[in-house]
């Protein structure tokens, strides 16, 4: 596979906050880099930032190792079985509005342990000398104001305060003076810190969005600067819920969504490799056994005469299948095979996180219907019919 992102540039990382959500940015930086992508710099809020500053220091195993063998009680001072049953919902509704008052009461959750983690793992002389900008949102609380903070120019000793700063989650995590000012998350005014880039005159830059809670805000894009986004098509789970499983699960997310825009593949669902012509759909959707064609036509109560058979396919079944799957008027065949495929090999339960060519995703979806039988079809939707032999 040729990449379609141009390598000869140099790009810009935006990693907004999203608490635990951020193991998705760690695998979506894992294909970036393996893909040779050039990183020029980095903008990041609350855990953006700690993900940025594993990137400055191009140490993709430490953040791995850090994401995979990550608990509750790696960033909060928590107990890890209440808080799974929490985060699973096993505590009665009571025990839980109990336990978030006595923590609120107690002005928040204590966070030693990410401070401890953010000392072990995050070393200052290496960001220091990376050729790699880092920047880093936070708000300080005493002059009310956001602080873009450039972190290679701050003072020697202060730079895991700054990251610590930028992690305090407003009213969540007890809040403790740092250097005798008050902090909290940058993500409570911009979570997003896409206009740090821009200021600075990043004219390629590249967003890892997961969606976190916080403001997002509006930036206006220069005419010569292009915006490429990485981004979950899927739910990554509570921004509270470290749990080791969920992380490598989101890391997984991230590195394809990654390739899906490094290598411009196809597929909402699915990863796909396609550079086919238009002709190469339509002939796969007219492909279609007589047997199947019956079946099409009983149950669009089409007249199932022979004669009628690529007529009723071409004016009929595929324009009310594409209506079905709610594809705009303009509909080309490409869409609509697509969507055929995707859908059906979801139905099948065919692996997702993989990189298919057309004929493999194709192919492994005749497998499964093949293993199924005849009697388990008469249960699926009926376009699964374009894949049955």
């Amino acid at each position: 596979m040729e990449p379609v992102m141009d390598l000869s540039k140099e790009y810009g990382i935006v990693l907004e906050g999203g608490g635990a959500k951020g193991a998705y940015q760690i695998g979506a930086w894992k294909a970036l880099r393996e893909a040779g992508i050039k990183v020029k710099g980095v903008a990041g809020t609350s855990v953006g930032a700690l993900n940025g500053a594993f990137i400055c220091m191009d140490n993709i195993e430490k953040a791995e190792y850090v994401w995979s063998n990550i608990s509750y009680s790696n960033v909060m001072d928590v107990d890890d079985h209440v808080m799974k049953d929490l985060m699973d919902g096993n505590l009665p509704f009571w025990e839980s509005l109990t336990t978030a008052f006595k923590t609120f009461s107690e002005g928040g959750v204590v966070i030693d342990p990410l401070k401890d983690l953010i000392k072990e793992y995050i070393k200052e002389e290496e960001i220091k000398n990376s050729p790699i900008e880092f920047f880093v949102l936070t708000f300080d609380m005493d002059k009310w104001k956001e602080l873009d903070i450039d972190m290679k120019a701050v003072e020697e000793g202060h730079m895991q305060d700054f990251l610590l700063a930028s992690a305090y989650l407003f009213p969540l995590f007890k809040n403790e003076k740092i250097r005798g000012k008050t902090y909290i998350d940058g993500g409570a005014i911009n979570n997003v810190p896409l206009g740090s880039l821009i200021e600075r005159g990043y004219e390629d830059i590249i967003m890892i969005r997961i969606f976190g809670v916080g403001r997002e805000k509006h930036v206006k894009i220069p005419g010569e600067t292009t915006v490429y986004s990485i981004e979950p098509r899927v739910k990554l789970g509570n921004m509270l819920n470290f749990d080791a499983d969920k992380s490598k699960r989101n890391m997984k997310i991230g590195y394809y969504d990654a390739k899906r825009l490094i290598y411009g593949l196809a597929g909402k669902i699915y990863y796909i490799e396609e550079n086919e012509e238009e002709c190469y759909y339509l002939k796969q959707l007219v492909s279609i056994g007589n047997e199947q064609m019956k079946i099409l036509m009983d149950h669009y109560h089409m007249n199932n005469e022979e004669s009628l058979y690529i007529r009723n396919l071409m004016e009929g079944i595929l324009p009310t299948v594409a209506a079905e799957f709610k594809l705009s008027r303009s509909w080309t065949y490409r869409e609509l095979y697509l969507a055929i495929l995707e859908a059906t090999a979801k139905i099948c339960r065919v692996p997702k996180y993989h990189i298919y060519t057309m004929e493999e995703l194709a192919g492994k979806v005749k497998e499964r219907m093949y293993k199924l039988g005849a009697d388990k079809l008469e249960e699926f939707p009926v376009f699964v019919r374009f894949f049955v032999d």
